[in-house]
């Protein structure tokens, strides 16, 4: 009865043990890589910081990167995959053709972290998240723990490029309908929103707005008209707010006063649930700096491959 008992505490021990094993490989930790490589994040902050502060743009570009590679099949770096015959890349994807930046700078980190690490340990995954974090303290932002152990993706998808991503057109319950899509809600979307406090946008991305909507302020639209004209200069770049090179809450005080540069900007302050986000937003940059970080590692969480899912890729363009 004895050894009856413990040949079955012995196998639930074994089965709990493999349960947990299975478990944690779900699960990412900011520690993932302290014994395989412990100087891989120093590495990649030094890399992307001489890049933003080279070109402040940059910043920006890196967060919408993994942005970008999030909302379409997970956080898994299908974003830097280019076209094959059997990958369909999503960088040809309407939101993002010559529009997406920072390739070359990722291209940048991974030889550096290889390197330093001694092998290829590090996935693109990671160091696309990680270089957002790193971005957004670089321009002035808050920093938050990257949750790490990602593995890169074998596919891509354009059209799921073309589906998932929120488009600069889109009004407050198509945005509200899109990020509860991929598991966010109303705060997150605001929140993740306030990204746009870096960078710039196209002119095909807000003619509209300037020249036909109402819900504007007439001071800023002329500001804007000769940036971006009725017909022609597609490509010109306005700022995403005032102060498009510093981390604030610039962003949320222009959809309060209705200078949003884009329809799903100012559809964040509009009359809708939303509204009164963006008002505590506009004066309280910690309440912002908080939601942010905690919306980004939520963002950052999204349809992992981890374990033996996917592949630590030698080179973040091609699969292995």
């Amino acid at each position: 009865m004895v050894s009856r008992t413990i040949f079955c505490l012995s196998a639930f021990l074994v089965l709990l043990a493999l349960a947990t094993s299975a478990s944690s490989s779900k699960v990412l930790s900011p520690y993932y890589y302290n014994h395989v490589c412990p100087k891989a994040l120093a590495t990649i902050k030094r890399v992307v910081e001489a890049a933003v502060y080279k070109e402040r743009r940059m910043g920006a570009s890196l967060l919408r990167l993994h942005f970008h590679d999030c909302f379409v099949n997970g956080c898994d770096a299908s974003i830097l995959l280019d076209s094959t015959s059997t990958i369909d890349s999503e960088k040809n994807a309407l939101p993002n053709i010559n529009s997406l930046r920072g390739f070359e700078v990722i291209d940048q980190v991974k030889s550096e972290v290889d390197k330093i690490c001694g092998r290829p340990v590090v996935s693109c995954a990671d160091i696309v998240a990680v270089a957002a974090r790193d971005s957004v303290v670089a321009l002035g932002g808050p920093t938050w723990a990257v949750q790490l152990g990602r593995k890169d993706s074998t596919t891509a998808s354009r059209d799921k490029a073309n589906n998932d991503l929120p488009s600069p057109f889109m009004d407050l319950p198509a945005l509200i309908n899109n990020f509860k899509r991929q598991g966010l809600n109303e705060r997150d979307l605001v929140a993740l929103s306030g990204g746009h406090t870096l960078g710039s946008a196209q002119c095909f991305t807000f003619r509209n707005r300037i020249h036909n909507e109402t819900n504007i302020d007439p001071k800023f639209v002329k500001q804007r008209k000769p940036t971006c004209p009725l017909v022609g200069g597609d490509s010109n770049l306005a700022p995403l707010d005032p102060t498009p090179a510093h981390f604030d809450v610039a962003y949320f005080n222009s959809l309060v006063k209705k200078r949003g540069l884009l329809r799903s900007d100012q559809a964040l302050f509009n009359g809708g649930s939303t509204d009164g986000l963006v008002k505590a937003y506009s004066s309280n940059a910690k309440a912002f700096w908080a939601d942010f970080a905690k919306s980004m590692v939520k963002m950052g969480n999204i349809n992992v491959l981890t374990g033996k899912q996917g592949q630590v890729r030698l080179n973040c363009r091609k699969v292995n």
